[in-house]
This record gives structure tokens, sequence and C-alpha cells, in this order.
């Protein structure tokens, strides 16, 4: 049976190239493409595949946030991060959200191909290049007296969407809740944060991997 694989990346090249790359894989099937988190969110309930490769840095919904949602949600689905970024925070904070695997882009093709045989086996695959990072700085990552990892996943979502310029309104539309509620959570999120003007947000959301500046 072919391992069944959604493909997230907020890059239609990227996600076209791995698609053709991926169809000559006899035991693997891209069933599906999402351009954000918020549309992989809907295409896993919608397609049940087995592995996710996710980009991070994408606008709406992160890949962070979204990993960390799938996995709530969908406990047998694995993820796969597939991102420029081997910094600590990126890796560290999309393992903390569930990811079984981690990878560069600028990897090779087979490495790709060994790192979704290797999760769809039930184990864990990080490139070579990032492990390293990963056994020194996890831990002091956790014990983080500031981390982000202290907020909600809806408090994820809210802070990353302010950091992106979307008003109050906007994202009480997108998220389906009132203007009340998202109020709330900005009021939650800087009292956690002790941060106090959606400026400073804005930086600590870019700083923390949530948002870029792209």
């Amino acid at each position: 049976m072919s391992i069944k694989i959604l493909l997230v990346d907020d890059h239609a090249i990227i996600r076209q190239g791995l698609h053709s790359l991926l169809e000559k894989e006899t035991e693997m099937e891209v069933i599906g493409e999402a351009e954000d988190g918020r549309k992989a969110l809907y295409l896993v309930r919608e397609l049940e595949p087995d592995i996710v490769v996710m980009d991070i840095t994408m606008p709406n919904l992160n890949g962070i946030n979204a990993t960390r949602q799938i996995v709530s949600d969908h406990p047998k689905v694995k993820i796969i991060a597939l991102s420029i970024h081997s910094n600590k925070r990126f890796v560290t904070d999309m393992l903390k959200a569930g990811a079984s695997g981690y990878i560069l882009k600028d990897c090779l093709f087979d490495e790709f191909v060994k790192s979704i045989h290797t999760v769809a086996g039930g184990e864990t695959y990080l490139s070579p290049k990032i492990a390293g990072v990963v056994v020194s700085d996890y831990v002091e990552h956790l014990t983080s007296n500031r981390s982000i990892s202290i907020l909600t996943v809806r408090e994820h979502e809210v802070l990353q969407l302010l950091a992106e310029g979307k008003s109050t309104k906007m994202i009480a539309l997108e998220l389906h809740v009132s203007i009340k509620t998202v109020e709330a959570n900005r009021r939650q999120i800087m009292e956690k944060l002790n941060i106090h003007s959606i400026a400073e947000l804005t930086k600590y959301a870019i700083r923390e991997g949530l948002t870029s500046l792209e």
C-alpha cells in the first residue's frame, strides 16, 4: 500500500517540484497540496494522509501551529518539517509541536525519500545537519522563563495574525470568534509574555519563528 502524502508549502514551485519527483516513487502517492497551515488542517480532515510534509514560515497559520493542531486532532498522521531554517528555535519548536521528522530544503532527494520511509515506519528522522542543534539546545529552550510554550494553541494563532498586521475584526472573522474573544486573547498574550504593545509583540513573533519578514 502506498504512503499517502500531503505537501504543505506557501511556494507553489516547491510543491510542484516535490510532487513531480514523488510521482516516480512507486510506494508513495501525493494526495493533496496546501499553501498554508489552515488549508492543511482542512485537507488532513478530508484526505487522511499518512505523512504531512510541512513548511514552517507560512502566512495565516504557520507550520509549527498547524503541526500542533494536526498531532492533537489526528495522532496517526505523521509530520515531517521541510524547511530552510536550521536555527534551534525552529527545530525545537517543531519537535515540541509533535513533528516526527525535520529535514532541510537543501537536502538531496534521496534523503527526503529516506525521511518519509523512516517516519512512516514509526521512527523519527532528523537531518544530520541539525541533529546537533537538538542535542545542545532542546533542554535550554524548554526551561526558558519567557518561552512561547506558555501560550495556548488559540493564543499562538492570534499572536501570529496580530504580527502579520491583521486587525481585531479580521482575526475574529478568520477564526470564527467574536471581537471580544480576540481582545481577551490579546490581553492574555501580553500578560503572559509581559509585552505591552503590538510592535513588541510583532518583534517577539518574528524572533520566535511564528511569522517572518518575507
